[in-house]
């Protein structure tokens, strides 16, 4: 398929067309604070840092900051950049002009990035501004060759295998003729997907050719709902694209996780799979019951790379490339290796680690020379005993660890000065900010942006402290307790009990604008945050344990944790106790609503599932509830996971309710549906129970509206406030 790109016609002025002057300019805040207490309108001042790219030579880097303003209900995103090692640092982006995101070095002095939907550069100091694109403000991504002759464009295509279109006589129709599953994603319905095209570039604009490289194929490419220009990479010699794609639609790609790593030949247009061998077939299955069950392909798992395979990247020299790797089929949460590639043999080998694999880039020593067996050669990230810290790998497969600190890092680049990593990095008491580390020999970090610090230094945070905590099960759980901002020695306080979702997500040190540990400090609460079964960071068994058995282990860690925390911390209050928790969290909460035998005095679930046996048939990903379900609910006789995971459906035990309630929900959360936090609202009301529903008709499995968001804690804290104070 043929997509016209032209060549932009001129050079456009040096600063983009200010907007309307009486209009609020969404920027840097200058908030000042009435107390050292953190407060939703705090929270939201804040700047969140994204898209970060060391320049070529390694002498600066371009950034990306995102601002948000209750009043204008939006958000904006803006350019920096700075030296190095931190010092100019400089907003590029003109104050009263849009949005620019997606920044990335071009040379050493020119920027690329998108603005309106085009792909612009501009000069490093934000002079010569000029448009490349000319798309009709369809670009959603981009990624330039080496060579900077040609670039990857993603756009998004009409797509209608699942939905049908309707009759161009009735184009006021608004209803959906769904012929397949896989018709809704996350948020949406799914009646267009993105495309990769390339398109070359001459001097500095982007030619009229474009080549959809799925050309004719109705697969998305990246991946819905969270995949990005990410799942694609260029080799060295810019002749060949190595992307990610799941090449299955309807019910085939609502049970399965099956993507794959291709190649696309540039000159010669061939598409190669390095996944599986030509000819490869699927084999049948039955669509109802878990792919573990069935055995699939079990002992073909490593030879085929049947799971999720994604985010390639190809080695400095080309000979290699690496990528992201689970083994199983229809496991989401499947242990995330580190797949190594030969591009020569098509010989595959995993780096052995013992947790998950979030993120990771190739040593600077695999630059320009021949590896020893003892160097490095990869850096990457991974989470373990709940903080996500950073580690290299020889080329003999050693892995050693280079952070040891109680933090969180979220993304990792060579600094392209063949000796430092670039770095993010944040905390339960700190977002996130840019470092610079220097692995050797002995790891050094330096922190280079101090983004939200004008607001930091108003704030009193509370102190966090780390307790090991005994299971029912013989074993022990991490647990994070986080003291109010105000604490005293001597005084009790209300306290929270955190329930994860995932529900294998990690509760390591992240810090979130909605489930924040240190607005629940600032409000007077004991937050108590256990790593219970089923989070990686301890090991695959401890992780798997949760699956099929959703209402057993997990839920005893919870109850372990709140009672350590009654029985044994001077400072909780055990006759103001509540649990929060969103996703798996908010189906917990329902849980523990019916179980936990007057322990608690108030509980608050957003998102969460109440009824599984519903749940099995709204939620879109079917692959999700096979694995953790086991099957689904009218099979007969049924399997022992799945009788107890039905049996043990929340919605089954409201006749044990007796607890005052919030449920939060919204309405266009398609992976939970909202008519499940409705279920457990009305269930409450019609028991009698005091109950809220804080239901969001714009808003899908998080909350992402800044006006939203500010509804969100204070109806949070009232909740909580009213029942533990």
């Amino acid at each position: 398929m043929k997509r016209l790109l032209t060549i932009a016609a001129m050079a456009l002025g040096l600063m983009p067309a200010a907007i309307n002057a009486q209009e609020d300019v969404i920027g840097k805040s200058s908030i000042q604070l009435k107390s050292r207490m953190m407060t939703p309108e705090a929270l939201w001042a804040m700047g969140r840092i994204g898209t970060v790219e060391a320049s070529p030579d390694g002498k600066r880097v371009v950034y990306q900051v995102g601002y948000y303003s209750v009043k204008a209900n939006k958000s904006r995103q803006v350019i920096y950049v700075m030296d190095a090692d931190g010092a100019n640092s400089r907003q590029l982006t003109a104050k009263g002009s849009k949005s620019e995101t997606d920044p990335t070095w071009l040379d050493n002095e020119t920027i690329a990035f998108i603005s309106d939907g085009e792909i612009w550069s501009m000069k490093a100091n934000g002079s010569d501004r000029r448009q490349l694109s000319k798309t009709d403000g369809k670009v959603e991504g981009f990624k330039f060759s080496p060579d900077r002759t040609k670039v990857i464009i993603l756009q998004s295509i009409p797509f209608h295998e699942v939905i049908q279109k309707n009759p161009d006589d009735l184009p006021k129709a608004t209803g959906r003729r769904v012929t397949d599953l896989m018709y809704r994603h996350w948020d949406h319905y799914v009646e267009s997907i993105q495309h990769p095209f390339v398109c070359s570039v001459s001097g500095c604009d982007i030619a009229a050719d474009a080549t959809d490289i799925l050309e004719g194929e109705p697969y998305e490419c990246p991946m819905e709902p969270f995949g990005g220009i990410e799942q694609l990479a260029w080799s060295p010699d810019s002749k060949t694209i190595a992307y990610t794609c799941r090449k299955k639609t309807g019910l085939e790609y609502s049970i399965s996780t099956d993507s794959d790593i291709y190649l696309y030949n540039i000159g010669t247009r061939k598409t190669t799979n390095l996944c599986k061998p030509e000819g490869y077939v699927s084999p049948k299955v039955d669509p109802t019951i878990t792919l573990a069950t069935q055995a699939v392909n079990a002992k073909d798992n490593l030879k085929n790379n049947v799971g999720y395979d994604q985010n390639p990247q190809f080695s400095p020299d080309g000979k290699y490339i690496a990528w992201l790797s689970m083994e199983r089929d229809g496991y989401e949460a499947d242990l995330n290796r580190l797949c190594i590639c030969d591009l020569a043999t098509g010989t595959k080998r995993y780096l052995n680690w013992q947790s998950d694999i979030d993120a990771f880039c190739w040593a600077p020593t695999a630059v320009g020379k021949k590896l020893k067996a003892a160097d490095p050669q990869f850096y990457f990230l991974s989470v373990w005993h709940g903080c996500c810290n950073m580690y290299a790998a020889s080329n003999k497969g050693d892995v050693t660890q280079l952070t040891e600190t109680w933090d969180d890092w979220t993304s990792l680049q060579l600094a392209n000065d063949g000796r430092h990593i670039l770095g993010t990095r944040q905390s339960l008491s700190a977002p996130t900010d840019i470092y610079r580390v220097l692995p050797q020999p002995k790891a050094t970090i330096e922190q280079l942006t101090f983004e939200n610090k004008h607001i930091l230094d108003q704030l009193t945070f509370g102190k966090m402290q780390q307790y090991w905590v005994p299971t029912t099960d013989g074993k022990e759980e991490l647990v994070w307790v986080m003291l109010p901002a105000n604490y005293e020695e001597g005084k009790k306080y209300p306290t929270l009990l955190f329930c994860e979702g995932g529900p294998q997500s990690p509760v390591s040190q992240f810090w979130s604008y909605r489930w924040n540990f240190q607005m629940m400090a600032a409000n007077g609460y004991v937050v108590i945050a256990p790593n219970r079964h089923g989070l990686p960071g301890f090991g695959q068994e401890w992780k798997e344990q949760i699956s099929g058995d959703w209402t057993g282990q997990c839920m005893n860690d919870y109850l372990s944790a709140i009672d350590f925390a009654a029985d044994s911390l001077p400072f909780v209050d055990k006759d103001r106790l509540g649990a929060v928790g969103a996703s798996f969290g908010g189906f917990s909460v329902y849980y523990l609503a019916g179980i936990h035998e007057k322990r608690f005095k108030a509980f608050i679930a957003h998102d969460g599932a109440f009824n599984l046996a519903a749940m099995y048939l709204e939620t879109e990903e079917n692959w999700f509830s096979n694995w953790e379900y086991d099957e689904a609910y009218w099979h007969r006789p049924q399997m022992p996971r799945a009788k107890k995971t039905y049996h043990d459906s929340p919605h089954k035990m409201v006749e044990k309710w007796d607890t005052p309630i919030l449920c939060i929900h919204g309405e266009k959360d398609y992976r939970i549906n909202y008519t499940q936090g409705m279920a457990a609202f009305n269930a409450a009301r019609m028991k009698g129970i005091p109950a809220e529903f804080l239901v969001f008709p714009d808003e899908n499995h998080w909350v992402l509206k800044p006006q939203n968001g500010i509804l969100w804690q204070r109806t949070f804290f009232d909740w909580l406030d009213r029942w533990l104070k």
